[in-house]
């Protein structure tokens, strides 16, 4: 796909999402069909099944040829990046969704042969779309972000659930300590993809999770390497994109100092498991 490609796609994705996103705000007050998947708090509603058919039938339609990764079973499974996949996260913050009626998101990221090619993030209730074409700027709404500044850890806002400071499978709890006293302040808005998008923005400075899927991140990281912000696993290693995976991202110091402070917590004996 040619540049001009890119562009046609970029301006019919904000079409989608926009008509997405009128369709979430319409059944904010009708009764909606709750499901419990893995635990009692991660759910799943009709919306999130209607609204990832509408997508992905959209992406189908338009583009054939495509592959989708998509949360709720409407995709392809791909096993290989090769070609065009699409990453499809029809709510993003369900639980939000649910209990809040705010802080969750659409959220679509689009690469070609590995590379992030196009991203959006699109805060239902915020009317906040964040969105690039790769090498031509990342935006929220219509203002281009600048690239992400440096901040010291002491200056910084950093995103995590309290879920990794509490007794958990994935990292040892004390691990994040000296993180959370050494920053300027702690965040969590139970929306990844939203959240990712606040750290291409500079409106958080760091971000930091153990658990996420594909669709949760594809469409950030994107958008976070587009202002120059760095993204990895929790110890700084390369993210695999069809892969459950911790994810890490700041900008290059702010990543560098938290990444080399928990490899540094492991080298003296804390546990940090991966995702199956």
């Amino acid at each position: 796909m040619d540049q001009k490609d890119w562009q046609n796609l970029h301006d019919k994705v904000i079409e989608w999402i926009f008509q997405a996103g009128d369709q979430l705000r319409q059944s904010l007050s009708v009764q909606l069909e709750v499901s419990v998947k893995t635990a009692h708090n991660d759910l799943v509603t009709n919306m999130d099944k209607a609204i990832e058919k509408f997508l992905v039938g959209k992406i189908k339609e338009t583009y054939p040829d495509h592959r989708v990764v998509s949360e709720e079973g409407f995709g392809d499974a791909p096993t290989d990046l090769s070609g065009v996949v699409w990453f499809v996260d029809p709510i993003d913050g369900t639980l939000n969704y649910v209990l809040q009626k705010r802080f969750f998101a659409i959220s679509i990221g689009i690469y070609e042969n590995g590379k992030g090619k196009a991203a959006f993030v699109y805060d239902v209730m915020g009317s906040e779309l964040f969105h690039c074409i790769s090498g031509f700027g990342a935006y929220r709404n219509e203002h281009r972000l600048p690239s992400l500044k440096m901040v010291k850890l002491e200056d910084a806002l950093v995103d995590l659930s309290m879920t990794w400071i509490k007794p958990n499978r994935r990292i040892d709890q004390d691990i994040m300590t000296d993180i959370i006293r050494k920053c300027s302040g702690t965040r969590a808005y139970g929306a990844a993809s939203i959240e990712l998008a606040y750290v291409a923005s500079g409106l958080i400075d760091a971000y930091f999770t153990m658990r996420l899927s594909p669709w949760d991140y594809a469409a950030g990281l994107i958008l976070i390497r587009e202002v120059g912000g760095t993204a990895t696993k929790a110890n700084g290693s390369s993210i695999d994109l069809l892969s459950r995976t911790s994810v890490l991202t700041a900008g290059p110091s702010l990543h560098n100092e938290i990444a080399e402070h928990i490899r540094k917590q492991v080298d003296e004996g804390k546990f940090l498991k991966e995702p199956n």
